[in-house]
This record gives structure tokens, sequence and C-alpha cells, in this order.
């Protein structure tokens, strides 16, 4: 049973499609140092990919995934990974600021990636990446969660391309989380380690954006971020917002908060709201406030009506299958390379503009 009250063990399963047969794609699942590991997981597995490995130093997270996955077997070291030809992916859900690091090895070695997002916490790393990325032709391919494993997220997607709303003329991304603040590690609040809200969050969401409104670039009109309400944790950032423009004129706003009340039933009311010339679209991904929980909901408004469209269940997320075979087939269907660095780029700079907003607001008040 997913929990859906807690965003950072929030691991989806589905009855998807099986791609390959038993054996035929062989992964390793490493750094378990956040719950999105699972998700991660659950995506292969569930589209039919194998799993061999496992390493991760701490005793406690390496039980608790073999509870999850028997048959797993737990590596001695990282480099008994590495060194496995048979293992053809790594997933890996390291320390922020680690994740980099890890995915050179990986590439290195003549594997393909699959980290959690933030997929890098400085623009340096990414730089090293895309270099050893042009070097091996490896992919280093990011868990965007918000939209490849939630139902309603892919489905509108899907519709965007069909054309059921027109061009996509502006996004709009409200990303409230449960903090959970006893449950968090250190590293949670050290802004050195998560690179920051819009990095961390944030790049979720550009994802979205650069998704439906069909952007290969975009550049960053506003960002700000704030620490409101947590003065114990000062490297902590609570509060985000900022403002993009596409390469193609689409506009884009999102919020991101650690403020999701413990009333509701699950761990935030992410909503989207997309606006094209032939209709417009609002995404409530994981409950509908007040009436059901969890849910994944379409709510489409076009020239022949209003549809509310129940999308729970009904995908089987695509994305996983289609990671496979592009490792296989070495093509790029369920993301491209040059996607997945974009998202990550922009959200940095955008948390770069909201750090030198917050260090002038600074300056100006001494």
């Amino acid at each position: 049973m997913v929990d859906i009250k807690d965003g950072a063990s929030y691991a989806p399963t589905a009855a998807a499609r099986k791609v390959v047969t038993r054996g035929e794609f062989v992964f390793a699942a490493a750094f378990l140092d956040h719950g999105h590991i699972y998700g991660q997981t659950n995506g292969l597995r569930d589209a039919g990919a194998h799993l061999k490995w496992v390493y991760d130093p701490d005793p406690a997270r390496l039980e608790k995934f073999v509870q999850t996955y028997p048959g797993v077997q737990v590596a001695p070291s990282f480099d008994c990974i590495l060194q496995d030809a048979q293992v053809q992916l790594v997933a890996s859900a390291a320390v922020p600021d680690q994740r980099a690091r890890v995915g050179l090895q990986v590439l290195q070695h003549g594997k393909d990636y699959f980290t959690d997002k933030s997929p890098f916490t400085e623009l340096s790393q990414l730089e090293q990446v895309q270099a050893v990325v042009d070097q091996t032709n490896g992919k280093y391919l990011v868990y965007y969660a918000e939209r490849v494993h939630n139902d309603a997220a892919w489905q509108a997607g899907e519709m965007i391309k069909d054309g059921a709303i027109g061009q996509v003329l502006q996004v709009l991304n409200l990303a409230p989380h449960r903090l959970a603040k006893a449950t968090r590690p250190d590293w949670f609040f050290d802004k050195a380690r998560y690179g920051g809200i819009i990095t961390d969050i944030g790049s979720h969401q550009v994802e979205q954006f650069l998704t439906y409104a069909g952007c290969a670039a975009a550049s960053v009109n506003f960002a700000r971020v704030e620490n409101f309400g947590h003065p114990d944790k000062p490297g902590f950032e609570d509060f985000g917002e900022f403002s993009l423009t596409g390469d193609n004129g689409a506009s884009f706003y999102s919020r991101v908060d650690w403020y999701t009340p413990e009333g509701l039933r699950a761990w935030g009311d992410g909503r989207t709201f997309i606006v094209g010339t032939q209709g417009t679209l609002e995404l409530r991904k994981y409950l509908d406030v007040a009436r059901q929980a969890p849910a994944s909901k379409l709510l489409l408004v076009d020239g022949a009506g209003e549809q509310e469209i129940d999308c729970l269940g009904q995908t089987g997320f695509p994305f996983f299958g289609q990671l496979i075979l592009d490792c296989l087939q070495r093509s790029e269907q369920a993301m491209t390379q040059a996607h997945a660095f974009a998202a990550a780029r922009l959200s940095m700079q955008a948390q770069a503009v909201a750090d030198a907003r917050a260090t002038a607001t600074v300056g100006a008040a001494q």
C-alpha cells in the first residue's frame, strides 16, 4: 500500500506493460539516502527489469530494502556493482550533492545511470557530467517523479501532444510538500547538500513546464526563496517561487513550499493549471481535497464543454518501459538527455537568481 501521507517514501507501483523478459535488462540500486529509490525501483521492476544488486553503507537502509525486494543480492561494495558486466543501469538516490559523483563513476564504467532529482546541486557538476556523457555516450537519466510517476501528469502530456488544448501558452505549478521535520536527516536542512528549494523541488516543476509547453530552453524572470518558519534550521528554505519564459514565448510560474498542513490526507496538494489556445487543463495530482484521496484527476475545458477525467491507475506509467528500451536501443523516447539537463540547469539558474536577491536584501537591511 502506497503511503500518500509521506512524500519521502511515496513509491507508486502499477500493472505496467513489461517491455523485457526476465534477465534481459539488469539493474542495481545503490546509495539509498532518499526514499525515492523505492519509486525508481518499482517503476523499473514493474516494466520487467531485473533487480540484481543493492549497495548502501547503512545496514538499516539495506535491511529495509532487502525486506521490500526479497531476492536482491547485497553487494559488499559499490565497486562490486560497477565491475559486474551484467548490470546495465544503476539507480540511485544519494544525498543530492553526491549524485553527480556517483553518476560519473557509473558512466565511466560503461553503464547508464538513473538518479533521483535533483540530479545536481551546482552548475559545475552538470558541466562535468555533460562532458563524460559526450565522451561515453552513456545515459544520465533523472527521476522527475511528479510527472513520470503520476497518472494525471503523464496523461496531460499525452493529451497536449494530441492537440487537446492547442498551443500551450502558460503553465502554473503549485507544489506544496509535507515537511515531517522529525523524520528528515541532517543533510536535508544543509543547503550545500540539497542545493536549495528551487534546485530541489523546483527541478520537478521546470521539467513539467518544458514538457507541456514544448520548450527546449527558457529564461528566468524572477525567483525568490525564504525561510519563514524554521529559524532553528538556518540552512533550510521552506518557501520558493519563480517565473520563466520559454523559448517559444510560453510563460511559467511555480510555488514550492514545505507548508502542507497536517490535516491533509496526502503529502501535498500538487496542482497544475495549463492554458492553451483551444482549452485549459487542471491537474489534481495526488488528491481531490475534501472529496477523494488518493486521486489523480484531469479537468478539461474546451470548445465541446467540461470534463472530469479520472486518471488514477489508468496509465501504467509508460516512462519506465520507455527508459528500459532507450537503454537497450540507445534511443530517447522516455526523455532526451538535453531535456533532463535543461530542467536541472534552469532550476539551478533560478535558484542562483533567488540567492542573489536574498543576498542583496540582507545587504540592504544592514
